[in-house]
C-alpha cells in the first residue's frame, strides 16, 4: 500500500527507507552538517530506492531489476557476470534476476558466438517498451531529489559523485 501522508501527522512522516536514527533526526527536524557521509550517502540511496520502488509497483518490478534493464538499455548484449557487476548485485542474485526478467519477458539469453559456453543477456521489445514508459517517471524523481539544489550545485554533486565513485573502484 502507498504511503499516504493524509494517515499520519506531519510530526510522524519519515522519508521511507531511512534507520531508526534518520526518523529521529526528521522527527525532530535536524539534519546535522558533521553527520558522516558514509551515513548520509547510504541514508540517501535508501530513499532512493524507496521511492523508485513505489514508482515502479505498477509494472511488478523492483529497483534492482530496473537497474539492470537499464544497463542492458545501455550496453545490449553482455554475459550476466558483467551485468552483475554493472547493476551492484552478486552473480547468484543476478542469475534470480536474470530467471524473473526472462520469465516477463523483458530480456532474453542467446548464445556468444566468441565464447560458446557464455550467454548473452538483451533487451526484448517489451524490455524496451517498459523502459520508455518509465524513462520520464524516474527523471521526474531524480529532479524531485535535487529541487533544492541550484543547476551548478547539481553539477557540483554529479561531478563530486563520480570523483568518489573513482576513488574507491
Amino acid at each position: 500500500m502507498p504511503y499516504r501522508e493524509e494517515a499520519s501527522p506531519a510530526r510522524w512522516r519519515r522519508p521511507r527507507g531511512t534507520s531508526r536514527a534518520a526518523r529521529a533526526d526528521h522527527h525532530h527536524g535536524r539534519t546535522n552538517v558533521s553527520t558522516s557521509l558514509l551515513y548520509l550517502i547510504k541514508r540517501t540511496e535508501l530513499a532512493v530506492r524507496a521511492r523508485l520502488e513505489e514508482l515502479l509497483k505498477p509494472a511488478g518490478i523492483t529497483a534492482l531489476q530496473y537497474t539492470a534493464l537499464t544497463v542492458l538499455e545501455r550496453h545490449d548484449g553482455i554475459s550476466a557476470a558483467q551485468l552483475a557487476r554493472d547493476s551492484f548485485v552478486t552473480a547468484q542474485s543476478m542469475a534470480d534476476m536474470i530467471r524473473a526478467l526472462e520469465s516477463r519477458d523483458l530480456i532474453h539469453r542467446e548464445p556468444n558466438p566468441a565464447n560458446r559456453r557464455e550467454r548473452l543477456v538483451l533487451l526484448t521489445a517489451p524490455g524496451r517498451r517498459l523502459l520508455a514508459e518509465y524513462a520520464e517517471p524516474a527523471r521526474r524523481l531524480e529532479e524531485r531529489m535535487v529541487a533544492d539544489l541550484s543547476a551548478e550545485e547539481v553539477g557540483a554533486l554529479r561531478e563530486a559523485l563520480v570523483r568518489t565513485w573513482r576513488s574507491l573502484s
